[in-house]
Formats: C-alpha cells, structure tokens, sequence
C-alpha cells in the first residue's frame, strides 16, 4: 500500500514517517512517498526521514520526487500538507492583518483568509491530478484554513476527501492521558467548524467522563483548557477548542501578538533558517546522530512557544530561544503523533475494519442540526472498512450555534470569492467574520492581501 505526502519536504515529514513507520504491518504499508516542489528542502528532510527508517529497520520503502503526477500515481492514500507562499507569505498575513488593529493569525480570521486564496487553489490542483491517476485514493487534507478547503474541495466534487486536525480531538486525547487508556476507548461528542469546536460529552466504558471533569481544576490545569478562565468553561459546560481563545479573548491575543517582537511566521522562519544552515553543513550520512539531534532539539524548540501568549506558565520566544541551546538530547520523535496520527489512525482503521473514533471536517449529512447537509463540519466520526460516518449530534446550544452559523456564513463566503475571484465577495466575506465585521477593515484587508500575494492569486475582477 502506497502512502503519499504532499508537503514532504516539510519540517515534520520525519515525524510523519517515523509514526507511519510504526504502523506500517497493522496497515500493510509498502511505501511512503515524499512529493515537494522544494527539492532542497525534499533532499534535506527526505534524507532525514530515510534515516528514520534506517534506525527502525523497516522494510517500507521511503521515496522522494518533486513531480506530483509520480507521486500519486497508485497512491491508496494521500495526505496534504502544504504552504504555498512558505513563511514570508505567513508573515505577510499576520502583519498585514495586525496593521489593521484585528488578528494576524494563519488560521483563523483575516489570516486564514490570506491563507485560503492561496491554499485553496494549490490543494484543488493536486485533487484533479489525483482524480486523474488514481480516483478511488482518499485525500486527508491538513493543509490550512483545513476547514475552508475541506469545504472547497466537495464543493468541487472531490468526494473523497477529508479535513483532518488534531485540536478536533483534545478532549479524547487529555481524557485519555487523564485515565491512562489509549485513545480509541474514549468516545468522544465533537461538534463545530474546524477551530471552532465544542466537545460537549465524552464517554469510557459507557461512563460520560467529560462533564465532571468540568468542574476539576486540577483536570483543567493539566490541560490545554488553563487558557480559559474555568468560570468560562463551567458556564460552556464543553471543552473548548484552544483556538476560541481568539474569539473569548479577542482583544487580549492581539494586544499580545502586537506586542511580540516577531510574530508567529517570523519566529518560525527565523528557527527555519538556522535548522536548514545546521544541517547543510552535515553529512547525514556520517553524522546522522547530530543531524537528528539538530532535529528533534528544533521540534523542541518550535512547540515550546505554540500560543505562548494564551499559557501563564508558557516561555517566551527568548526564554525557549535559551533553554533550546541547553535541551537534553535523546528524543525518539514519538512525542505526539499530532495530525499524523489522526491520518495514520483512518487508515488503520479503514485498511482493518478496527472501528475507530474522531473528530473529522466532513459534509455534515444531517450530523448537527441547523447546517445544510453540504457544509463541511467538524464533528465525531466512526471510521472502519465501510467508511467514515459522521455521528448524529442534533441541536446546538444557542450560543455555540449563533458563532458557529456566523462563522460558516464567512466561509461559504470566502470559498465563492476564492472560486470565482470576485473582490466584492471577499470583502462581504471578511465583513461577516465576527473578528473583522467593519466594512472600513474588510475593504482595504482583501485589497493588501490580494496585492500582496498576486503571485499566487492572480487577477480578480
């Protein structure tokens, strides 16, 4: 069985393949192919993910090309991950959209716009190409806004495609941890957009487990849940999705993104570079122990900061910048599978018929009452050898459902304006965001961004 990344030139491809490497008999994989259109970056990281395999012993064959006919051709599946317009295209968002006194964040608001008029039509690309050469692959899409081209991609008939993210399962994940007890035993009520999700019960051997906890601080401190005031959360009574922090908090995450003296895109490029000068000047092949350890210390390093601003007990950029130099060394790179493991999970489970259980962004098909059956929801699902199934959830609370009808608005929106390259629509898009909503921001944001990125967007009317 082939298993092709897009974006395998990425920073986490090694992760990506040592997670599939441990799976790889239950699944009956043969190969992992590595596709990018940076062939250094696909050299540099293809090569570390090859060492990976080495040190496992594993008989599955990692392949590298930049050509993406080659890379899907005979693929059963296909995960995407990938950032068209790289870190610079990042940065340009985030300052871009602080400039204007709202969120510069690449999924979520103005940002993930931005970040849509060019993910969007790269990911549709890659799916027609796909369609072509091997049509009953499944496509498992990371890349972001993932909700927005999840969304675009049925909305262009490419049925067999999903939106996956890890933060749809954080519940599952922390009340696994919690009861010490793998993650499929937790059955999880995940109901929202993608970055706009509510867990509202989960049960273990029958037992709702989730509720109680609620009012646990000790629970919610362990979690990423000490971002909310638990006055918040017990008035929610659901988990909450780390990314309402943008909405709950709105003016306290730009105040503190502004007040950074990089942001998230420049942090990250920064840590980027000096990765990619590190090990440049490595030979893999007689310095591979260094060459990991540059690796897993720059994994370190990059989640130590991952919304800082949001955690009291967080590093900042230059606290984590000196506790990396000093990191210990060891890592085996299975310290969380994140969204490997949410696409490594359907597959086991489609590939066994072992039934397994998710948070997925799939047509809602009835799932969650008061959304047409066509739009892409984030939502619990059964996945085995039949298929994946959302699950029903009925009525949402009224204050969940009015963000959540109001966000989903802005997404039809933006994915007609993307389709259809139409300014108006974009700026009745951005205008019916709940973090823009003024017409005198909306105007001036899509006309920046569209000039900043024409590269990639090309002419709109």
């Amino acid at each position: 069985m082939k298993l092709t990344l897009i974006g395998g030139g990425g920073v986490r491809a090694p992760l990506f393949v040592g997670s599939a490497l441990r799976r790889a008999e239950k699944s009956g994989l043969t190969e992992i192919c590595l596709q990018d259109t940076n062939e250094r970056k696909l050299a540099l990281f293809g090569g570390i993910s090859q060492e990976v395999a080495r040190r496992m012993q594993s008989p599955v064959r990692i392949s590298m090309t930049p050509n993406a006919e080659r890379a899907l051709d005979g693929a059963k599946y296909v995960v995407t991950t990938v950032r068209p317009g790289d870190e610079d295209g990042r940065i340009k968002d985030e300052r871009i959209a602080l400039a204007h006194g709202v969120l510069g964040q690449e999924t979520t608001g103005p940002g993930g716009f931005a970040m849509a008029l060019r993910s969007i039509p790269v990911i549709l690309r890659y799916a027609e190409i796909l369609k072509r050469v091997s049509p009953d692959a499944w496509l498992f899409n990371f890349t972001n806004p993932a909700g927005l081209v999840a969304q675009a991609l049925q909305d262009c008939g490419y049925r067999r495609t999903i939106g996956i993210c890890d933060g749809a399962n954080g519940a599952q994940e922390a009340l696994a941890r919690w009861f010490k007890v793998p993650q499929n035993d937790v059955h999880a009520e995940v109901y929202g957009l993608n970055h706009l999700s509510f867990t509202r019960a989960a049960t273990l051997n029958g037992k709702e487990v989730l509720q109680p906890l609620l009012d646990d601080l000790a629970f919610l401190k362990a979690t990423s849940q000490r971002m909310f005031d638990p006055d918040l959360i017990r008035r929610q009574r659901n988990w909450i999705n780390e990314y309402l922090y943008y909405y709950y908090y709105a003016e306290r995450a730009v105040a503190a993104l502004k007040s950074d003296a990089r942001t998230r895109g420049e942090e990250v490029k920064d840590l980027n570079a000096a990765l990619m000068t590190r090990l440049g000047t490595m030979d893999l092949d007689r310095d591979a122990d260094a060459a990991l350890s540059a690796y897993y210390a720059y994994e370190r390093r990059r989640n130590a900061t991952y919304m800082h601003y949001a955690f009291e007990d967080a590093p900042s950029m230059e606290d984590a910048d000196q506790a990396s130099d000093h990191a210990a060394h060891g890592n085996t790179g299975e310290e969380g599978e994140g969204y490997a493991g949410v696409a490594l999970n359907l597959i086991d489970a489609l590939e066994t018929g072992v039934p397994c259980y998710s948070g997925l962004n799939v047509r809602n098909e009835g799932a969650i009452e008061g959304l047409a059956d066509d739009d892409v929801v984030e939502v619990s699902c059964v996945v085995d050898r039949t298929g994946i199934k959302p699950l029903p959830i009925g009525k949402m609370p009224e204050s969940q459902a009015q963000l959540v009808l109001n966000v989903k608005r802005y997404e039809r929106l933006a994915i007609r304006a993307i389709l259809q390259r139409d300014r108006q629509t974009a700026i009745e898009a951005l205008m019916a965001h709940p973090l823009v909503l003024s017409y005198s921001r909306a105007r001036p944001l899509v006309e920046e961004y569209l000039s900043a990125h024409a590269d990639h967007t090309g002419e709109w009317h």
